[in-house]
Order: C-alpha cells, then sequence, then structure tokens
C-alpha cells in the first residue's frame, strides 16, 4: 500500500466512525464511501432529475432494454443519507422490468440500509420519487 492508498483508508476509517455515530448502518455507509453507482450514463435512454425539499438534487441515469433495467446511476449533490438511498435503490431495480422497478418504495430501500438517522429518510423518498419521475417519463416518450 502506497502512502496515498495509506491516506484514503485512513480517511475512510474516519468517515466510517463519524457516519456510524450519527446512526448510519455498516451497510449505508459501504454504499457511501464505495458510491458504486455514482455517475452517468451517457447513453442513457432516460434520464431525470429532481430536487428534494431540502435542497438535496438527484439526477438518474436509466439503461432500457426490452423493458428491462439493464442498468441505472445516479449524479447526487447531497448528504450521506441521499447517497446511500440512492446507491440501494440502483441495486434494486437493475435486472427487473419497469413494472417491478416502479413498484420499489421507501420501505425496501430502507431495509437494504438497515439503519440512517431518522431525519434522514426523506433522502430514502427523494431516490424513489427520482427513480418514479424517470420511469414515468420514460413510459410516456416510449
Amino acid at each position: 500500500m502506497n502512502q496515498q492508498q495509506s491516506a484514503e483508508s485512513a480517511g475512510a476509517a474516519e468517515v466510517h466512525k463519524m457516519l456510524a455515530e450519527s446512526g448510519y448502518s455498516d451497510k449505508a455507509i459501504a454504499y457511501y464511501i464505495e458510491k458504486p453507482y455514482m455517475g452517468v450514463i451517457p447513453d442513457a435512454d432516460q434520464a431525470s432529475h429532481m430536487t428534494g425539499t431540502c435542497g438535496d438534487t438527484m439526477g438518474i441515469y436509466l439503461k432500457i432494454e426490452d423493458g428491462v433495467i439493464q442498468d441505472a446511476r445516479y449524479e447526487v449533490m447531497g448528504c450521506a443519507g441521499a447517497v446511500s438511498a440512492a446507491m440501494a435503490a440502483v441495486d434494486l431495480i437493475k435486472g427487473k422490468t419497469i413494472e417491478e422497478a416502479g413498484k420499489l418504495n421507501d420501505g425496501d430501500i430502507f431495509r437494504v440500509l438497515k439503519e440512517i438517522p431518522a431525519k434522514k429518510h426523506h433522502c430514502i423518498q427523494l431516490a424513489v420519487k427520482t427513480l418514479k419521475k424517470a420511469l414515468d417519463e420514460y413510459q410516456s416518450n416510449g
């Protein structure tokens, strides 16, 4: 491990500790630190954006083939709760039909994250609403 990797590892450990003390589960923290589905799909079949009541903003990019979500990415300008909720949403919708993904609800994401601070539950709602907006727009334009 080189010096930069060691510093990054120490930084991640500090972030993990701080978020754990704030009430985030290990799963939510891992999503926040790793951000496995953060970014843009340049040739997305659907891109939609939404801003939550707290000011956090999410964009979602969907790659859909034969009615099945092949890939999804979120861009999130927001807190750890918003990032972890968006990342969990992607895990729950990849490989699902549009209809199945449209049934995603706040409880589904909460069960994946296990625990986030109560004042961050609106972040889960924003991830779901952003997804549903994208699915609605895709079906309206299709």
